[in-house]
């Protein structure tokens, strides 16, 4: 039996036994299967090398292989590995925080182990807060279309991609939607900052159409990232803010992706001057070296927790949620981050790439590019003139070609029928001058080879 194990490929093994995450089965294409990454590069176990051009799923912030981030997790291991969080831990504390002294000391920090987890807290903590206050109708939650917001099903409800839900519905009651803003496929004739306004009047429209006594809370991405990375108009946030406010709704902003830098600030929430209800966090927060999300509450919402009685407390536990390894990890991630300048790098590098890749806006199946910080979304068209959405067969062999001359990119796959057209980038922040060179160049040759 082992002779027999032995001649087994890896390739042959992984197809035995391994289910990947949103991928078709094919059997003409094996999977890569990742054996080594140091910086923002990652190598196959045939040697291969490829330019992570998405840092992992959006989230490998400070780069593959820091020893400093390993050692971290080795020492707090050793030290005490696992404690839950019904107690409490120093890590846990110091994350806490230094958090807190970057968001300006009004929050309470809640421990969980993805975005996912994160969201579905902040849902059940609006809910719970609204009861708790004399408002016992506030349960429902509004999204926008094209956001992500997790894949858990009330994550998913508020999720605002209809093929993430397909053959997974009924899923969980109370989650409405509203038009994002695509300030690409705006109205002609209109204004981007018209357009913004607009958008934000009609979550002000739902509140009021929904019967406002009803909704509990808006959650929204500053930018929407894996939906096509739609960025907003300078004042469309603060807007949505003034309708929370003035129907007394909890503002929940997403910043899993946006958040440690990858927008060109701390958090994306920064660039608009709002101050959120509750802030959702997780991916860069480690850099995924370990599981860890963060869902941070306003200290005024917290309160409404710690009055006495026997169901006033947050009835909600997560075995791995603050996992003491995690929050060193997050700790000296945080420290590379800031150490390194590489916030300020990311909107450094951003703006080189996009100033690099503006050329590709005359390519005849360039629609839009987008940018903020250091990603990016390349949206491909058939025709410039009718915007109608590139085919699947053209978006696949962009990022084949990419692949096949060494960098990786992404699309927002699976998203909404017809619109899964954009090309995501998003790279590590750490990457180097020749790194971002490298990328500019492929994506510069891949999309003259595509001209016709």
């Amino acid at each position: 039996m082992a002779r027999v194990e032995e001649k087994q490929t890896w390739t042959d093994r992984d197809r035995q036994n391994v289910w990947h995450h949103i991928s078709p089965y094919d059997k003409t294409k094996p999977p890569k299967i990742v054996s080594q990454a140091k910086g923002s590069w990652i190598s196959d176990q045939h040697g291969n090398r490829y330019l992570d051009g998405m840092a992992g799923l959006w989230s490998v912030n400070v780069g593959y292989g820091r020893e400093e981030l390993a050692q971290a997790g080795y020492e707090q291991m050793m030290k005490m590995s696992y404690t839950p969080m019904t107690n409490s831990h120093e890590p846990a504390i110091e994350l806490a925080e230094k958090l807190n002294s970057m968001l300006g000391h009004e929050y309470m920090f809640f421990y969980s182990n993805s975005g996912s987890d994160a969201n579905e807290v902040a849902f059940k903590m609006a809910r719970q807060y609204h009861r708790q206050t004399g408002d016992p109708y506030k349960h429902k939650i509004i999204s926008r279309y094209r956001g992500y917001h997790g894949n858990s099903m009330g994550a998913l409800a508020a999720t605002g991609q209809a093929l993430r839900k397909y053959k997974f519905e009924p899923l969980s009651t109370g989650f409405l939607h509203v038009s994002p803003p695509d300030n690409y496929r705006r109205p002609a004739g209109m204004s981007i900052k018209e357009h913004n306004i607009q958008c934000a009047d009609e979550l002000e429209k739902k509140i009021i159409w929904e019967q406002k006594d009803t909704i509990a809370a808006v959650i929204i991405e500053p930018v929407i990232t894996g939906g096509g990375v739609l960025t907003p108009h300078s004042e469309y946030l603060g807007r949505v803010q003034e309708i929370c406010n003035k129907y007394e709704v909890i503002l929940i902003i997403d910043e899993v992706i946006c958040g440690f830098g990858r927008t060109g600030k701390m958090f994306g929430h920064e660039h608009y001057g709002i101050k959120p209800d509750i802030i959702t966090m997780a991916k860069g927060l480690t850099s995924s070296y370990l599981p860890l999300s963060i869902t941070a509450v306003k200290k005024e919402i917290y309160e409404a927790f710690i009055e006495e009685g026997p169901e006033n407390h947050f009835r909600h536990v997560n075995t791995f949620g603050g996992n003491p390894a995690a929050c060193a990890v997050a700790l000296k991630n945080i420290e590379i981050i800031e150490n390194e300048n590489l916030v300020e790098r990311s909107a450094e590098l951003g703006a080189r790439l996009t100033n690099e890749l503006k050329g590709l806006r005359d390519h005849p199946y360039v629609g839009d590019i987008r940018s903020l910080g250091f990603m990016m979304g390349i949206e491909l068209v058939e025709n410039k003139e009718t915007k109608e959405p590139a085919s699947a067969a053209r978006v696949g062999r962009i990022l084949a070609e990419c692949k096949a001359n060494g960098l990786v990119i992404g699309k927002n796959g699976d998203t909404v029928q017809g619109f899964n057209n954009v090309l995501t980038i998003s790279p590590p922040l750490s990457s180097t001058d020749d790194d971002v060179e490298f990328m500019i160049a492929v994506l510069k040759k891949v999309f003259k080879d595509n001209e016709i």
